[in-house]
This record gives structure tokens, sequence and C-alpha cells, in this order.
């Protein structure tokens, strides 16, 4: 489970809080779509659990655990059970598919036969086994995010962050990414996505948290996009 209590956030160069008196519980294995406009704290809710950031007020917990006062070497544990999809890919350019996704597991130093076992397995779960030796310029955005979903599971995390990860597609890849992240939560993992696509949206119909102005609108589990 992860909960926000009463979370505040500031930035210097803003008068205004990023988030402000935020409360949220995501509980596990559900799929919540997080939208609100650019600037509505979409992203500052991400950086928290993640860690990236810490709150000025109030406090983020990861299984009762505040993530913030966690030490170093529990913090590098607590993220290797978040994976991390962005809307830009970020794949290493000289290295081909499957070694984009093995080098997160060769990171979490596991060992090459279960390397050879897993890679595989996420390869097929995004429909790319057959990609598997091409580099990223010789895929189309929509392979390219694939291979990023792939390298963000392969590590079989209890958290899937997904920021934006149709902005750069067209529709038909757009669906075919939303279908894989929902297979993916139907296998067990968390997923959290930011979207501004109301059809992305309203196609996973499950639970939706709208923001504006750092705080939380609407928690709406009937899959409506409003803003």
């Amino acid at each position: 489970m992860i909960l926000f209590e009463d979370v505040t956030k500031f930035y210097p160069a803003s008068e205004e809080p990023a988030l402000h008196g935020v409360n949220l519980v995501i509980e596990p294995n559900e799929f919540v779509s997080i939208v609100g406009h650019s600037g509505a704290g979409k992203s500052t809710l991400l950086k928290l659990i993640l860690a990236e950031s810490a709150p000025d007020e109030g406090a983020v917990y990861f299984e009762s655990k505040n993530i913030h006062d966690l030490p170093k070497r529990d913090l590098n544990i607590l993220r290797r059970r978040m994976g991390t999809v962005f809307q830009d890919f970020r794949l290493l350019s000289t290295k081909t598919v499957y070694e984009n996704i093995a080098f997160a597991l060769e990171v979490a130093g596991v060992d090459n036969d279960t390397i050879e076992s897993d890679v595989p397995y996420v390869l097929d779960l995004v429909d790319l086994k057959d990609k598997a030796d091409a580099f990223p310029h010789e895929l189309s955005g929509g392979q390219q995010q694939r291979v990023a979903i792939a390298r963000a599971i392969v590590n079989q995390p209890d958290v899937l962050i997904a920021d934006e990860p149709t902005g750069n597609l067209d529709p038909i890849n757009t669906y075919e990414i939303v279908q894989i992240l929902k297979k993916i939560n139907e296998l067990g993992t968390t997923v959290i996505l930011t979207t501004h696509n109301k059809g992305v949206v309203e196609h996973i119909g499950g639970r939706v948290v709208t923001m504006d102005s750092g705080k939380i609108i609407r928690d709406d589990k009937s899959g409506k996009y409003i803003l």
C-alpha cells in the first residue's frame, strides 16, 4: 500500500505549493490513473513515491514505512520494488533490445541464468521476441515504449509507475501500450499512470484521481476523465 498523509511540497521558484495537503491511498494491485492539466502536481506526486524528492510537510508511506525516513540501503531496496516508464523511453542507444532489458537485471546483481530466463519472458509479454537483437533506432516509437516497459518490469516490481507513457505515440500504439499495462496489472502489479489522454483513461475504466493546483479534487472509481 502507498499512503500520502497531509503531504505538501514547495519548490523554491514558486510561491504556490506543487502539492497542498494531499491525502491518498493506493492499494496493492490497483490500477490508478492520475489526471490533471500541466502543473497540477502529477509528476511531483510520482517523484515523492520514488523518493526523488521529499515533502515539506506530511509523509509518504510504502507498506507502513515512511519512504523519506529510510536509510540509503533500504531506500535502494525499495526502489527496486518499483519500475518506471517515461514518455521519452530512455533506452540505451548502443545496446540491443535484449541488452537494454538485461542491463536492468545486471545492475541489480542478478545471475546470468536468471537473465537468460527472464529477458525472453518479458519480451514475450510485450510481444517483442522477434526484436531482441534490434537497436532502439531500428524500432518504432511504440516498440521502443514496449522495450521500456519490459525493462521496467523484468525485476518483477510490486509497483509500475508510468509517467505519460503514451504522450509521444499515435492512437494505435497508444492502445497497444494500454493493453500491456492492463495485462501487467492483471498479473498482480500495482500500476500508477499519469496521462492527459481522456481516451486512455476511459479505455482502462479503473480508478481516476484528478489533480488541480496541487490538490486532489476528485477520486472516482468509475473511470471518468472530468476536468
